[in-house]
């Protein structure tokens, strides 16, 4: 009993007091506050992103600003494809992202389960230089990266997006903290069985790590969907532009294209990412949190 309230204090299995429920209810309420103030600041671009890119160019910066279009004009979204060649850029991005989602799937879950499960010399230094790699700058390692994608003949090829950026630090590291998890036992009936390291991993490990592989996999759609940094410099030919790149050419000489045409084409741009993160929501959120305890 406490000598000042007269109350039951509850505390938790370490001696941590636990508020009472009044109290949890308030910080229930501050925190759902906070969490919309934060999901406001995010999708309020995005709602004004969509709403622009129905309306005239000079009725794109009106003041107030008019959120919801009286007269939508649909016209903006066809001319993005009679502008530039939207679909050679979505078709580009479609072959570049996919194929760096897979690669990165299968070598960052190969080499996170190596790094958790397996017992190999060195282990530790080699995993503590790889995880050195992430704080490297792109922009220090991009010189060097575009001179041997040229003396490899990739220049102004997709493939230069894609060799480059096959295996990656942190996801290694996602994947290794999941099979950190899983029970060591597992591995050790298969090889009983007379498993080797590679079946113990395609036939027992990996079958049971969907939910990290979809959170990798929608964390990597959404970087390379969107990256603008690397094609730029890896690309010159408009054929072979990513989505990001190609949708510069709608702003015209100087800036001096349509700001509703511009949006019209971003908001195709953003309708993937949505899709994916919608479509796989539910292993994105498992995945975040498998890695948190151990």
């Amino acid at each position: 009993m406490s000598a000042t309230t007269g109350k039951q204090i509850q505390r938790g299995p370490r001696g941590i007091r636990i508020p009472h429920t009044g109290t949890r209810k308030i910080y229930r309420g501050l925190g759902l506050v906070l969490l919309i103030i934060i999901a406001a600041a995010f999708v309020l671009p995005i709602l004004w992103a969509a709403s622009t890119s129905l309306r005239l160019p000079a009725e794109s910066f009106n003041n107030p600003p008019q959120w919801l279009p009286l007269n939508p004009i649909w016209s903006n979204y066809s001319a993005v494809f009679e502008q530039v060649p939207l679909a050679t850029f979505l078709l580009n991005s479609v072959i570049v992202t996919g194929l760096i989602v897979v690669l990165q799937l299968i070598t960052s879950t190969m080499s996170g389960y190596a790094f958790a499960l397996v017992r190999f010399k060195g282990k530790g230094t080699v995993f503590a230089m790889v995880l050195a790699t992430m704080m490297v700058p792109a922009q220090t390692t991009i010189i060097p990266i575009f001179i041997l994608i040229r003396y490899l003949g990739l220049s102004d090829n997709i493939w230069s997006l894609v060799v480059p950026a096959v295996g990656g630090a942190f996801g290694t590291f996602l994947m290794r903290q999941y099979f950190l998890q899983m029970p060591s036992e597992l591995g050790e009936a298969g090889r009983v069985d007379g498993a080797s390291n590679f079946q113990i991993f395609t036939r027992i490990y990996a079958p049971i790590a969907l939910p990290p592989m979809a959170t990798l996999a929608v964390l990597n759609f959404s970087a390379y969907w969107n990256e603008f940094f690397r094609p730029l410099i890896f690309l010159q030919s408009t054929n072979n532009f990513t989505l990001p790149v190609g949708l510069v050419s709608l702003q015209g000489n100087f800036g001096t294209g349509s700001v509703s045409i511009v949006l019209a084409g971003v908001v195709i741009a953003l309708i993937p990412s949505i899709a994916i993160f919608l479509l796989a929501q539910r292993y994105f959120v498992e995945g975040i949190t498998a890695g948190s305890f151990r």
